[in-house]
């Protein structure tokens, strides 16, 4: 494999046969997707630890579970990104919950941390679902767009969520189950 082909910008279509082959344990596709996604799932993991050491050890983490689970991605359910952002973000919850750590003063731009796995009409179409999403979420009723945002951006937990907008747990269990539904309504979803 040659550094030109590992600088390519990648589509969809190009990660999900990447997962396939890193299924079949391909070392040499496993090296290319790691070079297509290791910034955004890095961005992932950082904000929510904001510390570079552990977002590292963790993001390690998270790729050797997308080896392990490789055989188990499914173009069905989830894009190739979507499904490893799940994992990274998930592995970064349960490291938060291991340790509850503390905030961080420093503070990161991810606007300017470059996304190799796009090509410009990947970012076309992303930033026009991003501009969906950001209207959908302004029509949901208060507190139900901010609490979306906490728990699927910042990785707060339910609980953490009932004592800060301080309600019962199973009513931020509802509230964010009717918004996610009315996010994908007004999504077309």
């Amino acid at each position: 494999m040659n550094e030109s082909s590992l600088s390519e910008q990648h589509t969809t279509e190009s990660l999900a046969h990447l997962l396939s082959r890193v299924a079949q344990e391909d070392r040499h596709a496993f090296s290319e997707l790691y070079q297509a996604t290791h910034r955004k799932l890095f961005g992932i993991v950082y904000r929510i630890l904001k510390r570079q050491s552990l977002s590292e050890e963790v993001l390690q983490e998270v790729y050797l579970r997308i080896w392990e689970k490789a055989s188990a991605y499914d173009t069905r359910v989830a894009s190739p990104i979507t499904w490893m952002a799940t994992i990274a973000r998930n592995r970064t919850i349960d490291e938060v919950r291991k340790n509850q750590l503390p905030d961080s003063d420093i503070d990161v731009d991810f606007d300017l941390i470059a996304d190799d796995s796009m090509t410009p009409d990947d970012s076309f179409a992303k930033s026009r679902e991003l501009l969906t999403l950001e209207a959908c979420l302004a029509g949901l009723e208060s507190p139900r767009s901010e609490m979306i945002k906490a728990a699927y951006l910042d990785g707060d937990s339910r609980q953490e969520l009932a004592e800060r907008f301080n309600q019962p747990l199973g009513t931020i269990k509802t509230w964010l189950h009717r918004g996610i539904k009315q996010l994908q309504g007004c999504m077309n979803l």
